[in-house]
């Protein structure tokens, strides 16, 4: 019986690593398999807005390489998930149009679920241009919907 069960773990084990897992190098990679939105607001609004909205959906620490654009995070095992990478790109169209293009991998490949998905990122990103819009300040806790 134990090595029945040691047997069936070694598998899941395997199949486990053999599906991959993603790094923060597969979202930069992947800027061309994300979405893109094109939002209201001037580049410096864009790259707040778009950290924010990271945060309101329990990202870890962001690491923002603003001189290229874009900013990398993840988020980590849930009950449901095993986390996810993402990254968010800022694109400058004009003083008050900013392209932003989004990306999330699950962390592992055979995960059902995912923290985050990229039509979450443009709800709730779109929600806070509204917030902006209307002068006011992005709360630290993402509105109701």
């Amino acid at each position: 019986m134990r090595f029945k069960l040691a047997l069936i773990s070694a598998i899941f084990l395997l199949v486990f690593v053999a599906a991959g897992c993603a790094t923060m190098s597969d979202v930069v990679t992947a800027k061309a398999d994300g979405t893109s939105e094109t939002y209201p607001v001037n580049a410096d609004q864009a790259w707040e807005i778009s950290k924010t909205v990271f945060r309101w959906e329990g990202a870890d620490a962001i690491e923002e390489h603003r001189d290229q654009g874009y900013m990398v995070t993840s988020s980590g095992i849930t009950g449901y998930s095993y986390g996810a990478v993402m990254g968010a790109w800022v694109d400058k169209i004009d003083a008050n149009h900013t392209k932003v293009t989004v990306v999330t991998k699950r962390r592992v490949k055979l995960d059902a679920f995912t923290t985050m998905m990229e039509s979450t990122y443009h709800k709730r990103f779109a929600q806070a241009v509204a917030i902006v819009k209307r002068g006011e300040p992005l709360p630290l806790k993402a509105p109701s919907e």
